[in-house]
């Protein structure tokens, strides 16, 4: 239990620690330690190396393993379940904050799903042994994806006996800000309570196994529920309401809204007072006036703060030892996900352009004569914007089916030398259906609507085009019949099958074992050899209605076949100044093969990684070490072949509103005509849109790292440790798109043709929301990445005697720079220390956590555990006089202040086989930074960034463990 995350981040030294970096059997012919394919039972790692404990996993109260790494330093917040609108259901790792898509996961050592479906939801946690995390670039000994590193879940796959797990946990939080109650209370909206207990998670597993022929074989089975209950906005002071800032300068906060609302509102686009924008009168009377922000609606409330899921996971581990010759293993794992996300009610929104015929029978006289002037009363038609908000919130019902086996045999074939063969399958089912939303194509038939023998009729159910048609009055506020309602209602639904097949075959030898070996040393070379074969395939279907919104079809595979070699050469061993001296290298070369059978369109190409690293350990207190890898990122099939679409994006158009803040000049090179200028409607919100989707013509980054470190065990200290290690890592042309704020700032600001390139604005209106305005925001190569920083890590035990033991153990992260250079040549900028905007999620310059364990003496083996995690403070991006980051500014939002959260756990061994633990995480119930809701990025939702900050408050739990 005292093994933490700090303690075996020195694996590799000759402490007791080295024991957690290893496989559970520690027999010198299965000893692994990530980031090498060679296996020998005295190995260090050369490269930088953390692993997080199972203890720590129990300490935290996690039932996901993706909020125990976004704890480290090393990780910032990706895809989570506190994240709603626009999510895929899924949870993801982000190491050194370079993308989900540039880490490699791994289960037991291997692949874990495909690579543009990885959801680590599929690890069941109560099985986690340890999970090790490599920094810097591993495509020498794993292949591509390897580029910030590697995440190893070594699962706990032979046990001997039942194993049953459960545990509870609940959220509390105060909700007493009396500044956020303010800017409640000052719009009229209702306040969160005063206090919550809400966002309940249950988990209960359970796993048998059994040795058997001596212990030459092994079968475990396991089984697994989880259950998570949603959280809604309206709970949380926080995200009661939308935030805006309440004046140009950003002095204060206000509660704003959206002016999509229920009253209903009107832009007009054409007709003779085209430009206006006007709101049905909330009285209920067929009356326009004047829009103003008292008609904004606060959609905040009903969008989920942690989504609703249900997990089931099962599976099953085996091997027989036949002989020396021959184990047998397999494994096959499955899970099946069932989450909903939640938003605000649809709406009849702003973007898409509805046709009026002047003659529609709901329009009173004044309406139709502010629309259409003399031809009311006409069959002239009129376009205008509508936003009307409706009462049922959306949902988002997304469901997962994971599928993994594999098959191998592995054996020694000679004195020293061993093989395995293997043969691995994943497939990820995954279904989307989105529902309660507007169907734009029924809404305009219901709009278009004359008055046959006294009685509103579609003209679609005149025609016949549409027998099912009914009408809906959208001139006056709640006038919409609820017996026509349904009908403008179509749920739509997409599709995806994802596979991943792989054959792999590694030879493994100690050729000291012949004798092969440098006369300084005590041990010999150790090589490994391999191949490995890997195909990903993706099928992507939309149904009719996602078509009809900009969604499309894809298909794509990727097949590779690649050659490896590794060597471990021990040089120097107990000598002076040279208690080891030992260099490693590796190369892999690639062939890769892409192809898209709908387009028949295909691609070839090649590549090169390799990596050397140095060890050198002039006597038992201190070791130093070195890498360097030179790695690559091939595309995966999103990137190449994934869908394109449109979804909603925070950014601000600086050329909408009666008084832009761009010169015509400026959002003329946009694409904004003379006629469109001052009368453009603002993105609602804050929310534009952007296009996504695949490119074909990606090519691979590459990535270069470098790392230097010391591993400092002083003999005179015991029982202390203590690592500092310097990482850097650069990708060039990488993977990505252009982050739309930028784009619209750089093109306002420079009139670089490249970005001005990227808007497609509509071309009636000008505005960039809705299916006909937007920025291209697909996948391209761009600039480079850089980062680079130092991790130090330490471990110290203090013996009470009587008392028992105390246990410090640190891990944190100074960052040095996160440098992104969006296009080569035109300039970078660095996010260290930065958050908002084109920044994202806050990038502090130093996190750490500290983990003080105290192992209480008596028959109980308890334990009592706080943990201090520390976030630096972080500028607004938008304030730095990087021309890339200039904008729109803020004070009340400026800074966010350096952040200390408690963690409080406890566990007891209660009887010989009975373990329990409690705990509370955020002891003091702090709460998230507000931010105002422009400012959010990517991953960012209820105007703050869960996963970086604790979204809900406190978080109480309570579990048991029982070994039979």
């Amino acid at each position: 239990m005292m093994s933490t995350s700090a303690h075996a981040q020195i694996a590799g030294t000759t402490t007791a620690a080295e024991q957690d970096a290893r496989a559970p059997d520690a027999s010198a012919d299965t000893i692994v330690v990530t980031g090498t394919r060679i296996k020998r039972a005295d190995l260090n790692s050369n490269s930088p190396l953390t692993a997080v404990s199972e203890s720590e996993i129990r300490y935290q109260g996690a039932t996901s393993v993706e909020s125990v790494l976004n704890k480290l330093p090393q990780f910032t917040a990706d895809a989570n379940e506190n994240v709603s609108n626009g999510s895929d259901g899924t949870s993801n790792i982000n190491l050194r904050n370079l993308g989900n898509n540039r880490v490699l996961v791994l289960l037991n050592g291997r692949r874990m799903l495909p690579q543009q479906a990885v959801d680590v939801n599929f690890v069941p946690s109560t099985l986690v042994q340890r999970i090790d995390v490599v920094t810097g670039g591993a495509s020498a000994v794993y292949g591509s994806d390897a580029l910030s590193g590697v995440v190893n879940f070594v699962l706990r796959d032979n046990l001997d006996g039942l194993r049953l797990d459960a545990q509870s946990s609940m959220a509390q939080h105060d909700n007493g800000n009396a500044y956020l109650h303010g800017l409640t209370d000052a719009k009229g909206y209702a306040r969160a309570p005063s206090s919550v207990f809400d966002g309940g998670k249950t988990d209960i597993n359970g796993a048998f196994g059994k040795n058997f022929a001596d212990g030459r074989g092994n079968i475990t089975i396991y089984g697994g529920y989880r259950q998570t209950q949603a959280v809604t906005q309206d709970s949380r002071d926080v995200s009661a309401c939308a935030l805006d800032p309440a004046d140009d300068a950003g002095a204060n906060l206000t509660c704003g809204g959206s002016s999509n609302n229920p009253y209903g509102l009107f832009t007009l686009l054409s007709g003779p007072n085209k430009g206006q924008t006007l709101n049905n009168t909330k009285d209920g009377q067929h009356t326009w006036v004047p829009y103003n922000s008292s008609f904004a609606y606060n959609y905040a409330p009903t969008n989920y703060f942690q989504r609703s899921d249900e997990r089931y996971t099962a599976g099953a581990f085996a091997k027989f030892k036949f002989s020396p010759l021959a184990e047998f293993y397999g494994s096959f794992m499955f899970m099946k996900d069932h989450t909903f996300s939640q938003a605000a009610p649809s709406a009849l929104f702003q973007g898409t352009t509805f046709t009026i015929p002047c003659n529609n029978p709901y329009l009173s006289a004044s309406q139709a004569t502010t629309l259409c002037g003399p031809a009311a009363g006409t069959s002239q038609t009129q376009d205008t914007f509508i936003g009307l908000r409706l009462s049922t919130p959306r949902r988002d019902d997304l469901r997962h089916e994971d599928y993994r086996y594999n098959v191998g045999v592995r054996g020694e074939f000679a004195k020293g030398f061993s093989y395995d063969l293997n043969y691995l399958r994943s497939l990820v089912r995954y279904n989307e259906t989105y529902m309660n939303n507007v169907d734009n194509v029924k809404a305009q038939r219901a709009l278009n609507v004359v008055n046959l023998n006294g009685t509103p009729t579609c003209q679609s159910v005149i025609d016949k085009s549409d027998p099912n048609c009914l009408p809906i009055d959208v001139f006056a506020a709640g006038a919409i019949s609820p017996a026509s309602l349904p009908y403008i209602f179509s749920n739509s639904s997409t599709q995806s099958r994802n596979t991943q097949t792989v054959f792999s075959g590694t030879i493994n030898g100690d050729l000291g074992e012949y004798g092969i070996q440098s006369p300084w040393a005590d041990t010999g070379i150790g090589i490994a050899l391999g191949a490995e074969h890997r195909r990903e395939t993706l099928k992507f279907t939309a149904d009719a209605i996602a078509q009809q919104n900009g969604t499309n079809n894809s298909d794509g595979t990727i097949s590779v076949n690649e050659g490896y070699g590794e060597i471990e050469v021990p040089i120097l061993s107990n000598l002076p100044f040279a208690k080891a001296l030992t260099i490693n290298g590796g190369v892999r070369y690639s062939s890769y093969h892409n192809q898209q059978d709908s387009t028949g369109f295909q691609s070839d190409f090649n590549a090169w990684t390799y990596k050397g690293e140095l060890s050198w350990a002039p006597s038992s207190d201190l070791r130093l070490r070195a890498s360097y890898n030179h790695a690559i990122r091939a595309p995966n099939i999103t990137e190449l072949f994934g869908s394109v679409f449109l979804g909603n994006v925070t950014a601000t158009d600086p050329c909408a509103g009666s008084k832009p803040t761009a010169s015509f000049e400026a959002c003329q090179r946009s694409g904004v005509t003379s006629a469109q200028y001052g009368s453009i409607p603002e993105c609602p919100s804050g929310v534009c849109v952007q296009q996504f989707g695949g490119n074909r013509a990606v090519k691979p980054e590459v990535g270069d790292t470098y790392t230097i470190g010391m591993i400092l065990t002083p003999r005179m200290v015991r029982n202390f440790a203590l690592t500092v290690d310097y990482f850097h890592i650069k990708v060039s042309d990488y993977i990505s798109t252009i982050p739309p704020s930028l784009t619209i700032s750089q093109c306002g600001s420079t009139g670089d043709p490249y970005y001005c390139s990227l808007f497609h604005r509509d071309p009636r209106s000008g505005v960039l929301f809705g299916n006909d305005g937007y920025v291209v925001g697909t996948t391209i190569n761009t600039g480079s990445l850089k980062t680079s920083g130092i991790d130090i890590t330490s471990s110290y035990t203090l013996d009470l005697n009587r008392f028992g033991k105390l246990n410090f153990d640190l891990v944190g992260t100074f960052l040095l720079d996160l440098t992104t250079e969006p296009l080569p040549g035109l300039g970078s900028y660095d996010c260290k220390g930065l958050y908002g905007y084109t920044c994202g999620q806050p990038t502090p310059k130093w996190r750490h956590q500290l983990r003080t364990t105290w192992a209480i003496p008596g028959e109980n083996q308890a334990t009592l555990s706080l943990a201090w995690r520390y976030l630096d403070s972080v500028k607004l991006s938008s304030l730095s006089d990087n021309a890339f980051l200039t904008g729109q500014g803020s004070i009340i939002n400026r800074k966010i202040g350096a952040y200390s959260y408690f963690d409080l756990a406890m566990t007891s061994n209660f009887t010989k086989n009975l373990t329990l633990r409690a705990g509370v995480n955020n002891l003091l119930d702090k709460d998230p930074p507000a931010i105002a809701q422009g400012i959010l990025s990517s991953f960012g939702n209820g105007n703050t960034y869960p996963g970086v900050y604790d979204p809900l408050g406190r978080t109480i739990f309570i579990g048991a463990t029982v070994n039979f």
